[in-house]
C-alpha cells in the first residue's frame, strides 16, 4: 500500500487565535520565493511587503512580526498570502519555517521572542 504524504497546513501552524477578523491580515509578499505555510515572515519598511526574516538585516525585514497561514508561492511576481499578524495567537513551533540564515537555536530563539512581541505565541507540543 502506498504511503500518502501531506505537505504542512494551517493547521499544523496555527493552534489558537481570539478572533480571526482581528488576528489575521491580507499583505504582499515580495518576489522570488515559495513560501511555506508557517514563514516567519517579516515587513520592509520602505515597501510594506513582507518576505522571509532574516537573521540579520537592515530593510526592516530582519524582524519577524508575522507568520505565514497558506503556502504562496511568489516565485514569479509578488503575490498576495494571509498571515496571523497579531495576538493573542498561538502557533506550533515545530510549525514555523524560517531563512536559511535562521539556522542554529540562538536565531530561532531570537526569531520566537519578535514574534512574541506581536503577540504570537510559539509553542512546543501543540
Amino acid at each position: 500500500m502506498p504511503v500518502l504524504t501531506e505537505p504542512p497546513s494551517m493547521g499544523d501552524v496555527l493552534k489558537y487565535e481570539v478572533n480571526p477578523n482581528y488576528t489575521r491580515e491580507v499583505i504582499t509578499l515580495l518576489i522570488g520565493t515559495n513560501y511555506p505555510s508557517g514563514a516567519v515572515l517579516g515587513r520592509i519598511t520602505a515597501s510594506g511587503k513582507y518576505s522571509l526574516s532574516a537573521a540579520t538585516g537592515a530593510d526592516g525585514a530582519q524582524v519577524a512580526v508575522a507568520v505565514l497561514l497558506y503556502p504562496v508561492n511568489a516565485t514569479l511576481a509578488d503575490a498576495v498570502g494571509i498571515v496571523v499578524a497579531r495576538g493573542p495567537s498561538i502557533v506550533s513551533r515545530a510549525g514555523l519555517a524560517y531563512e536559511g540564515t535562521v539556522n542554529d537555536a540562538a536565531k530561532i530563539t531570537a526569531k520566537i521572542a519578535q514574534l512574541a512581541a506581536v503577540g504570537i505565541i510559539a509553542r512546543d507540543g501543540v
